[in-house]
């Protein structure tokens, strides 16, 4: 077993010799989303990074950090293909509900398809709190979770040909667009991540580069931490209260271990 494979078990509670079958993927799916936070505090302290397979092993297995679509895809994709399955990178244009339009900043979504007995899924561990927890397959089925409901749809555009739809536990009430995507623009290399981290890091309308923003599921909701404010949903339960940046260092050491 190599090292990324063992870290990664070790990262999300896994036994290093359990086979991992095409059915135990929403286990893998949702031990990640609760040991592996969606944040993106190296893009606020404007640490410099080239994504590669090292360096996401080094961040979030051995340093015990979180990451970005683009990290936490990324290192997901080589344990799955280090576990024997067939998956490809492709990126996705991200919907804006506040504008009700896709994001202008183009392809900055990386997410995983998979493929097993001549049928394709999606896998996301990376989009922060809006994970479906298990895989989701390109023939439009619902697919439930303790998070949601999650589908995706057959959809040609700009943007490419699918969708993908959801509607969380306790949020909506109607599915929502969560990205688009090309089925047939997969990733060549690993190194072409860095191009959406480039966009992530300096594009004046990318949410991702002005505050601090953490955030991971539990086993009854989520906690979302910024600078600002602390909000946890828990049974369905909505609390949100106001902090100080010293109630920051404290919250997300407490929460989140960092």
């Amino acid at each position: 077993m190599n090292e990324l494979n063992a870290l990664f078990r070790k990262r999300v509670g896994l036994s290093e010799n359990e086979a991992i079958p095409f059915d135990r993927l929403a286990d893998v799916l949702e031990r990640t989303a609760k040991a592996v936070p969606f944040e993106n505090l190296n893009i606020i302290s404007k640490t410099a990074a080239v994504i590669t397979e090292q360096y996401v092993i080094q961040k979030i297995l051995r340093d015990q950090e979180g990451g970005l679509c683009y990290e936490i895809n990324a290192l997901l994709y080589l344990f799955l293909i280090e576990n024997g399955f067939n998956a490809v990178l492709t990126r996705g244009v991200v919907y804006n509900h506040d504008t009700q339009a896709y994001a202008t900043l183009g392809r900055t979504h990386l997410t995983i398809l998979l493929t097993h007995e001549e049928q394709t899924y999606v896998l996301d561990s990376g989009f922060g709190g809006n994970l479906p927890l298990k895989p989701v397959p390109f023939t439009g089925e619902t697919v439930t979770s303790s998070n949601g409901q999650f589908r995706i749809k057959k959809e040609t555009s700009e943007h490419g040909d699918y969708i993908f739809e959801m509607k969380l536990m306790h949020k909506d009430t109607v599915w929502k667009i969560g990205y688009a995507f090309d089925s047939q623009k997969q990733l060549t290399d690993l190194t072409e991540c860095n191009a959406i981290r480039k966009i992530v890091f300096e594009h004046p309308e990318s949410r991702f580069n002005k505050h601090p923003l953490i955030t991971q599921l539990t086993d009854d909701g989520s906690v979302t931490l910024t600078n600002t404010s602390l909000t946890v949903w828990k049974a369905g339960v909505l609390t949100k209260e106001l902090i100080d940046m010293e109630s920051y260092e404290r919250l997300l050491e407490q929460h989140f271990g960092m």
